[in-house]
């Protein structure tokens, strides 16, 4: 039986406007009251989450910053912060890169250094709760990830700037405009595992998904493990399953529906399983 479901946000429980699915709120009900956890693990900051998932916010396990805080009901289970000399050097090094500005992000807010109207477009999607400095360099709060909004393309612009430095921290394409750096073990496959030990939940038990390179490590912690279909090829080639409908048509929740009613993953009676339905 399956009994954690873990779901990226972007691209993946999203759509393209960033909006949940219509049905989510009484979908997750459904979830809880069979005995299902479900969790959040995204690239967004902790504050985003919780404003976003508000109404479930005090039982719900949240992954956020790729990993590197992870929380229930405002306890903090696993903090990876980066090394302050790492962040000032991945901050001098992407100024010098066309289209490429970077932001900081702290425990309860983010940091940015540039009022780039397209920066901020991209960025306030995902911090709501943001200060601008002079000199990102002299930020003397901790830092969990440092996120390069790439303007151009992470993958093809920044990410080979950075690719060397994989051995140091880790280093995820995160999305067509982010890339994102945390410390080398904190990424959302570490964090899932965390959550496993924690509930006494096996690989066997957890169905994950997601779509881009900062979900890589998630892919490999679970017997049901999902590329979407809308997903990055690498994540494709790395997932277990692929989704038949992408994130634009409700291709999580339609999955879990899928294989929580097939008798073969779940050992409930047909009344509750029907419950999908209605």
């Amino acid at each position: 039986m399956i009994k954690l479901i873990v779901t990226d946000l972007d691209g993946s429980l999203l759509n393209d406007n960033k909006e949940l699915p219509p049905d989510f709120w009484e979908f997750e009900k459904t979830l809880r009251e069979l005995g299902i956890v479900f969790c959040i693990a995204s690239g967004r900051p902790h504050h985003n989450l919780t404003r976003l998932f508000q109404p479930i916010k005090k039982h719900t396990y949240f992954l956020s910053d790729n990993g590197s805080y992870v929380s229930y009901n405002e306890e903090a289970l696993l903090i990876k912060m980066l090394d302050p000399q790492i962040v000032a050097t991945l901050v001098k090094a992407s100024r010098g890169l066309a289209d490429v500005y970077p932001v900081l992000c702290g425990m309860g807010k983010a940091y940015m250094e540039d009022h780039n109207e397209a920066l901020l477009e991209q960025a306030l999607q995902y911090y709501q709760s943001y200060q601008m400095v002079d000199d990102l360099t002299r930020v003397s709060e901790p830092v969990l990830k440092v996120s390069l909004c790439d303007l151009q393309n992470a993958e093809t612009n920044s990410y080979p700037h950075f690719k060397k430095f994989e051995n140091e921290y880790k280093v995820a394409v995160a999305g067509e405009r982010w890339l994102d750096f945390t410390a080398c073990d904190a990424n959302k496959g570490t964090a899932v595992r965390l959550l496993q030990q924690r509930l006494g939940i096996g690989f066997n038990e957890t169905m994950v998904f997601g779509d881009y390179m900062n979900d890589l490590e998630m892919m490999q912690t679970a017997k049901y493990s999902f590329a979407m279909k809308n997903a990055h090829p690498g994540i494709l080639n790395a997932a277990s399953f692929i989704t038949e409908l992408d994130n634009n048509n409700n291709g999580v929740l339609q999955t879990i529906v899928k294989i929580l009613e097939n008798p073969l993953f779940f050992n409930k009676n047909p009344v509750e399983k029907n419950r999908f339905r209605q």
